[in-house]
């Protein structure tokens, strides 16, 4: 009976954290007017790179990078939560739900291993400049970005044929706002204890390893700056890193929280709250840090603006 349950379960609904009242439809709101804002935010910061000429280096480059990256996200998280918030009981096909985890986890793992080459180009930028052009040369960059997606996307893979053929016999109802997978775990009625210790394991090298590099990176790029003579290039190292720093805060230590504790000390309230901020706070945040904080490329929104005006 147990088997044949676990066979019928081929939809799932998603509770979401949102409930139906007056305070809840606020939060989404603006949850909605956040997301616009990402999206529009992050696409703005695409064009400015794509046509100021000032910004056809490897830093901007990377940046347009975590820009499309972010806007994914957005896209692929917010539109089905507002769904579910506005027609309760929606449901999602396994294979839907298959989908959502192979796209969240190819932006999240891409992302991971992004802000980790973001760093090493800052290294480079800041510490061996005269090596600059060569160690982050036009095809060093494409081959580390791909290497960012094909990473991603062969980690999301994997994790999503895996949780994909598990059986799941105890609930339809996941208590989340997408499929992830700690969520779907706890509605298999198969031991997934080594999958989980795999889990660990891949989150030592998509999170914990990038992490330790941007550390080292950081350290070197501190090391360095602090001895630079001019003041003014002082400030815009550390302004730069800085907004690096906090984007990475942000993102690490949501992801660790949520995939480097063993599946027992999950709760349902944390695993709802945690993602939120590496889903939907990191990419309305990063467009606003990365052009509030930066010259360059306000001075070319201010170019952008000034030529429109012009005509």
């Amino acid at each position: 009976m147990k088997g044949k349950n676990a066979t019928l379960l081929t939809e799932f609904v998603l509770l979401g954290f949102l409930n139906q009242t007056k305070i809840d439809t606020l939060l989404l709101a603006m949850i909605l007017l956040a997301s616009v804002t990402a999206l529009l935010g992050n696409a703005l910061l695409m064009f400015l790179i794509q046509v100021d000429s000032r910004l056809h280096i490897p830093m901007y480059f990377f940046l347009s990078q975590l820009a499309f990256l972010d806007i994914c996200q957005t896209l692929i998280i917010v539109p089905k939560m507002s769904a579910d918030f506005l027609i309760p009981g929606n449901p999602i096909s396994l294979a839907g739900c298959g989908t959502q985890i192979l796209l969240t986890l190819t932006i999240g793992a891409s992302e991971s291993l992004l802000l980790a080459v973001m760093s090493y180009d800052r290294y480079v930028a800041i510490c061996h400049p005269l090596q600059y052009p060569i160690l982050m040369s036009k095809r060093v960059c494409l081959s580390l970005a791909a290497g960012v997606w094909c990473g991603g996307t062969l980690d999301a893979f994997i994790n999503m044929v895996y949780v994909i053929q598990l059986p799941y016999c105890h609930s339809k109802e996941i208590n989340h706002f997408f499929c992830e997978i700690p969520a779907l775990l706890k509605l298999s009625c198969s031991d997934t204890s080594t999958y989980e210790t795999a889990v660990f394991i891949s989150g030592v090298i998509l999170l914990l390893i990038p992490s330790s590099i941007i550390l080292a990176s950081y350290a070197r790029i501190l090391s360095a700056v602090l001895r630079m003579s001019s003041a003014k290039g002082r400030h815009k190292a550390l302004a730069t890193c800085s907004s690096h720093l906090t984007v990475v805060g942000l993102f690490y230590g949501g992801t660790m929280f949520m995939y480097m504790r063993p599946n027992a000390y999950h709760s349902p309230d944390q695993d709802k709250i945690i993602p939120v901020f590496y889903t939907i706070v990191t990419p309305v945040l990063n467009p606003l840090i990365y052009s509030l904080r930066n010259r360059d490329v306000l001075g070319a929104l201010r170019k952008l603006f000034g030529k429109y005006n012009s005509s």
